[in-house]
């Protein structure tokens, strides 16, 4: 095995000490007014040997919440709390970017502050099931179209939590632009049916994430803003395969905007992938997804033959808080714990020990 993927790394402008990214994972230990616990710190904290760790998706505002447990990053409380991680992880010599998603159509009214319906680019349904305020499960609502104004708002509402994050002691944030969420709902030509200048075509479908991302690093630099993107991806009812276009008008109109990087989501090489790193000008980031394999042996080779310059692993690092330094002396790694992935406070949270700590 290479050494490559413990060797440093420059994003923007900082020094990374290693290849390995801590993905974004969705914890749900907020309280209700989407502060985080104070475990929270100590939960970062341990993790701080990935060369770069991207926080559990955080909403921009409350309109932006989908599920239960969620923290958000546009109160002073909730800044405050983020405080207290940033400085925790720099103080272990990590680094950390905060992830920021606004989930759209997914999620239900009784999240909103107002009890309004979410918000997407389309009424377009997504044929699942989501979580209440009390975590009861029920069909999706049909979303409300967005006005013109509340894109802008929500536009807004972005650049101003990339702001709170910065000035929390964040080294960056990612746009989380994948999965299913709002900015993926936008790209997808099955959840953006409009006929107006955000849909119809590639560069209209990509036009709202290219103004989002613009307008975010009006506020604190490109240098220190990723994306996420997951083309072709499937999760939360998205229909976006033979959607390559878009993805390609996307990376064409940012590429010379100078942002930290472009983090995708796939789950083996593609003539698309191999596109997107061709034409991507600085870090290029992959995630082997939630169903591929994150092993070292299966990972390294990605960064290794220059299929990446980074690469991020999600699950393993809730079980192995040690992950990097693991794998640097071949340490077995531990196993995690699923039904403790969403709930159990501490317990499945900071509990895990290291290599060195563990009996």
């Amino acid at each position: 095995m290479s050494d490559t993927l413990f060797t440093p790394w420059k994003v923007g402008g900082i020094e990374l000490a290693n290849r390995v990214v801590m993905a974004p994972m969705t914890r749900n230990r907020a309280d209700v007014d989407g502060v985080l616990p104070d475990s929270a710190i100590e939960y970062y904290r341990q993790r701080a040997c990935a060369g770069l760790i991207v926080t559990e998706a955080t909403q921009p505002s409350a309109a932006g919440q989908g599920y239960p447990g969620t923290p958000g990053l546009h109160t002073d409380a909730q800044q405050d709390a983020w405080s207290r991680v940033a400085d925790a992880v720099h103080g272990a010599g990590g680094r950390v970017f905060l992830q920021i998603m606004h989930t759209g159509r997914i999620g239900h009214a009784s999240l909103q502050a107002d009890g309004g319906p979410q918000l997407a680019p389309s009424a377009v349904r997504a044929n699942l099931e989501v979580a209440t305020a009390t975590g009861e499960m029920v069909p999706a609502p049909e979303p409300r179209a967005m006005t013109h104004k509340e894109i802008a708002t929500t536009i807004a509402d972005y650049a101003s939590c990339a702001a709170r994050a910065v000035a929390a002691g964040m080294d960056g944030v990612e746009i989380h632009a994948a999965n299913g969420y709002l900015p993926h709902q936008f790209l997808s030509p099955g959840t953006n049916r409009r006929d107006d200048e955000y849909g119809g075509s590639p560069v209209n479908r990509a036009r709202f994430l290219v103004e989002l991302s613009r307008a975010v690093a009006a506020q604190i630099g490109a240098e220190r803003v990723g994306i996420r993107i997951s083309p072709g991806g499937q999760f939360n009812d998205m229909a976006d395969r033979d959607n390559e276009d878009t993805y390609l008008a996307l990376v064409d109109e940012l590429a010379a905007d100078g942002f930290a990087y472009l983090h995708t989501l796939r789950g083996r090489t593609s003539v698309l992938h191999e596109e997107l790193r061709r034409r991507w000008p600085s870090t290029y980031v992959v995630n082997t997804g939630y169903m591929g394999s994150s092993e070292i042996d299966e990972i390294g080779p990605i960064v290794e033959n220059g299929v990446a310059d980074l690469v991020s692993v999600g699950r393993l690092f809730i079980s192995n808080p040690d992950l990097v330094d693991r794998w640097r002396s071949g340490t077995p790694r531990a196993e995690w714990d699923e039904d403790t992935f969403y709930a159990g406070g501490d317990r499945g949270y900071i509990d895990y020990p290291t290599a060195t700590t563990q009996d």
